[in-house]
């Protein structure tokens, strides 16, 4: 079966088109770290890149209601922009910055290119 996220890969594209177009925070910090650099690279040298964050993690579709891992991943409202590093902090956890779970940030981003 490959990547649900890229089954559909047109829409994939849309939905970073639109999220880049909106220029919203992340939606796992909210902003915490900073804005989300829309045109870095998404990978660990640029933590502060964007990508695609599911809210609620597509490992866990059959929880959350959903047909398949492609519909939890094509849900435009289990979607949010978030950064490179808060998306890897996040794994497939919910709520991971929120007060009440009690989940702390164990490290800050670093960022290294110092054109940020």
């Amino acid at each position: 079966m490959g990547n649900p996220r890229y089954a559909n890969g047109s829409l994939r594209r849309k939905y970073r088109a639109r999220f880049k177009a909106m220029e919203a925070e992340c939606g796992i910090c909210k902003g915490r770290f900073g804005p989300i650099h829309y045109d870095e690279p998404s990978d660990s040298s640029h933590p502060l890149s964007f990508v695609i964050d599911e809210i609620r993690p597509v490992s866990k579709w059959k929880a959350f209601g959903y047909a398949s891992p492609r519909a939890a991943a094509e849900d435009w409202t289990n979607l949010q922009p978030a950064h490179y590093f808060c998306n890897a902090q996040k794994g497939n956890k919910i709520n991971f910055f929120e007060a009440n779970t009690g989940t702390k940030i164990t490290k800050a981003p670093t960022v290294k290119d110092g054109e940020w």
